[in-house]
């Protein structure tokens, strides 16, 4: 393990990212991830550890006009028990009600979670729903500068993103979705608060007469990284959310995902967990709405 030879704690997002654009820090947030990838030798301390637990203005969940901005220190938590998230996002509410044990939960960051890129992030799926973007900010040119992600984009590899190392996530943003716009999270297991994901699905959309549009779907712990499931979204866009169509989205989702052997499960029990849930997912859209 590395030695960690400075320890930061600023308040203000200026100094966090000046400190960043000198390098060599690990930043530091609510640690459920960091601190067990550190202990198994997976990650290594560089030698400046930053606190950024304790910088204003960056643990608030805020509307504005119709963009909802989620700040990167909001602990999951906090966005369970949000009233505003719970009446325009309800399905981030729901994924954060199945996202591990209360004390995790309390510690656990918004920004950790997506920074952390696992496959099987279980706050990323409701994101990618709702065609959300990160916003990242640096020191540049003597002043601070911040550009947005959309998410889908952001994630290159498992543990590997699009952030620059002088970049600090500060911020998750998305539009308000449109009246009639439903949205559902599933994640497998007797106890699936408690349990990395095996598989995690989302599927979203408007529900008119029957007929689903402006689809969306994402798959977890199917791919290397959290995945729009573009052939999903494709097998029901305008059409009837029937018994036929569910079956061919179903379909669909196992060819999107390519799921791999591991300790939690094999790739052809992700396969069928990943079609079952489909199904789950939409026959519930189809008998209760929103």
């Amino acid at each position: 393990m590395s030695e960690i030879t400075n320890y930061l704690s600023p308040r203000s997002l200026d100094d966090a990212v000046k400190a960043m654009a000198d390098g060599d820090v690990t930043v530091l947030c609510g640690g459920t991830d960091l601190t067990l990838q550190m202990e198994s030798g997976q990650r290594e301390y560089a030698s400046t550890l930053m606190n950024i637990r304790r910088i204003e203005g960056l643990a608030e969940i805020a509307l504005k006009g119709d963009t909802c901005r989620i700040g990167a220190l909001t602990t999951v938590s906090e966005i369970k028990t949000n009233q505003l998230l719970s009446e325009i996002a309800p399905v981030i509410v729901e994924a954060a009600d199945q996202f591990a044990s209360d004390q995790i939960r309390n510690a656990a960051s918004i920004g950790g979670n997506i920074c952390n890129a696992s496959p099987a992030g279980d706050m990323i799926i409701p994101l990618l729903l709702l065609n959300a973007a990160v916003e990242l900010a640096s020191w540049q040119n003597g002043a601070l500068q911040t550009r947005l992600v959309s998410l889908h984009e952001f994630f290159t590899a498992p543990g590997e993103t699009v952030r620059l190392e002088n970049e600090l996530l500060t911020a998750v943003v998305f539009t308000r979705p449109v009246p009639g716009f439903v949205a559902r999270f599933r994640k497998p297991g007797p106890r699936p608060a408690l349990e990395i994901s095996t598989v995690s699905i989302g599927i979203g959309g408007i529900l008119l007469d029957g007929v689903f549009s402006d689809v969306r779907a994402a798959l977890g712990a199917v791919a290397p990284t959290p995945i729009r499931a573009r052939r999903v979204e494709t097998a029901l866009e305008g059409r009837s959310l029937d018994a036929d169509n569910i079956k061919a989205a179903s379909a669909s989702a196992g060819e999107d995902a390519t799921p791999i052997d591991d300790v939690r499960a094999s790739a052809w029990y992700r396969d069928h967990l990943v079609r079952v849930l489909t199904e789950e997912v939409l026959n519930d859209v189809l008998e209760n709405g929103n």
